[in-house]
C-alpha cells in the first residue's frame, strides 16, 4: 500500500500551480480594480505580474478623461506616441506649462488633477516697486521662488486660470508665509520684524467662474513662521466636454488707514476637495 501511495507522488506534483501559471488576462482583469500604486506593487511578483501591468486596457480606466488635452498641452507630444502606462506615469510628475509659471500634475493613486499657480503668474500691485515688494529665491517654493512684500498700504494680489478640468468639485488655496524664511548655518530661521498689520483687519479672498459660481471669505493672516494655506472657496466642473474653465480668484486688504508687510506669496493651489484635508 506504502508503495503505491509513493508511486501517485511524482503524479500529483504535477497538478501543482504557482503564480507563473495565472494568464495575463485574468490578472489585467484584476488590475482593472485597483488603483495605479497597488499595481505597481504586485508587478514586482513575476513575469506575468509585469507583463499585465504594461496593457494600455488598465491604464486608460487610471488615466483622466482629459489625458489628450494635457498629453498636448503639457507634455507637448502626440497621445499616440505614449503609450497609456507611460502616459500616467508623465502626467503624475510636477510639468511646468505657460513660461514655467504654473504646474500640474495627477495624484497617483486617484488620477485627479493637482494645480499650482507660482506668484510670478499672479497680478500684484506694486510689485515692480522694490520699495515695497521683490522675488526671494528659497527651496520652500515648488517655483524656488516667492514674492515678498516688505510695506505696502494697498495689498491686492489677482490671478485668472484657463484651464481644462475633468468633471468634479476643486478648491482654491493661496499659500502664504508670515516672515521671510531663510537657511544660516544649515538652520531654517524666519526674520518677522518686518511682519505688521495683519492683525487689524482681515484679508479678504474671493473667487468666480464665467460660468457664475462666487464665493468669498475673510480671514485674518496668522501663524508667522509657518506656510498656511488659507482657503479661497469652491468651483465645480460639471460639462464633461472639451471645453475649458475659466476661474478668476484675489485677495486683498485695501484699508488705507495702515500699512502690512513682511509676507511671502508663494502660490495658488487648486485641489480636488476631497483632498482639502491635505493641506491642513
Amino acid at each position: 500500500m506504502g508503495a503505491g501511495v509513493s508511486a501517485l507522488a511524482p503524479a500529483d506534483s504535477q497538478f501543482k500551480t504557482s503564480l507563473n501559471d495565472v494568464p495575463e488576462g485574468c490578472i489585467s482583469s484584476i488590475y482593472m480594480h485597483l488603483d495605479p500604486p497597488e499595481i505597481c506593487r504586485l508587478a514586482r511578483l513575476n513575469r506575468a505580474f509585469r507583463g499585465a501591468s504594461s496593457a494600455d486596457f488598465v491604464w486608460e480606466t487610471k488615466l483622466p478623461p482629459n489625458y489628450r488635452y494635457l498629453v498636448e498641452k503639457i507634455i507637448g507630444r502626440s497621445p499616440e506616441s505614449l503609450c497609456k502606462k507611460e502616459t500616467f506615469a508623465r502626467l503624475c510628475r510636477p510639468n511646468r506649462f505657460d513660461n514655467g509659471t504654473k504646474e500640474v500634475w495627477l495624484d497617483k493613486k486617484s488620477g485627479k488633477h493637482c494645480l499650482s499657480v507660482s506668484a510670478k503668474a499672479l497680478k500684484i500691485t506694486g510689485i515692480d516697486d522694490r520699495r515695497y515688494w521683490n522675488h526671494i529665491p528659497t527651496e520652500e517654493s515648488r517655483f524656488e521662488t516667492v514674492a515678498y512684500l516688505q510695506q505696502i498700504w494697498w495689498f491686492e494680489v489677482v490671478g485668472e486660470l484657463e484651464f481644462e478640468f475633468p468633471p468634479g468639485s476643486y478648491s482654491v488655496f493661496f499659500r502664504l508665509h508670515l516672515g521671510k524664511p531663510s537657511r544660516r548655518f544649515g538652520r531654517r530661521v524666519c526674520n518677522i520684524d518686518q511682519v505688521h498689520g495683519w492683525d487689524m483687519k482681515p484679508v479678504r479672498f474671493q473667487l468666480s467662474t464665467l460660468t457664475g459660481q462666487q464665493a468669498s471669505s475673510e480671514c485674518y493672516l496668522h501663524e508667522p513662521g509657518n506656510w498656511v494655506h488659507y482657503h479661497v472657496g469652491d468651483f465645480v466642473v460639471v460639462d464633461d466636454s472639451d471645453s475649458t474653465s475659466k476661474i478668476k480668484f484675489s485677495m486683498m486688504q485695501i484699508d488705507c488707514t495702515h500699512t502690512k508687510g513682511g509676507l511671502c506669496v508663494d502660490s495658488v493651489l487648486i485641489y480636488p476637495s476631497e483632498f482639502r484635508m491635505r493641506l491642513k
